[in-house]
């Protein structure tokens, strides 16, 4: 089968137009995947001048530095464009925001403790750390069934 593809800055949303005189098994799958919208599953990041896409389940912390929002991952640090707000709109109830800048994936927390001042510290399987602020506390107790 022959395959083309165009990209480009023009288009609003992408689509895709399949010429055949038959349809086939392979182009009922290759339209099943087509039209089914795993934006909310994955996540694409920059890392220099490569991009990668990343699944959700492999993020540990967004987290705002520099004013830019990094993305952790195991053993790895990238950049997304968008800012915090709005990756928050797009996750499911795995993450949840531990302060103004930062927001975790409750699967990948290590341990909890007190911290100073009204404040928990958190620990990720991966070795970061980061404060939940008081205000943000009530809220992750919640996620956490507490």
């Amino acid at each position: 089968m022959k395959v083309n593809l165009f990209v480009s800055r023009d288009i609003d949303e992408p689509h895709a137009d399949i010429h055949t005189n038959e349809l086939t098994e392979n182009i009922t799958k290759a339209i099943s995947i087509l039209e089914t919208d795993d934006s909310k599953e994955m996540l694409a990041v920059k890392r220099e001048s490569d991009i990668a896409l990343l699944e959700f389940d492999d993020v540990y912390m967004f987290r705002v530095e520099d004013r830019q929002v990094k993305v952790y991952t195991d053993d790895n640090e990238f950049l997304i464009k968008k800012p915090l707000y709005q990756v928050e709109e797009t996750l499911n109830n795995d993450f949840v925001r531990i302060s103004k800048t930062t927001i975790v994936n409750l699967k990948k927390v290590k341990r909890v403790a007190p911290s100073l001042k009204g404040m928990m510290f958190i620990e990720l399987k991966n070795g970061l750390k980061d404060n939940i602020s008081r205000k943000y506390l009530p809220d992750f107790k919640k996620a956490l069934d507490l």
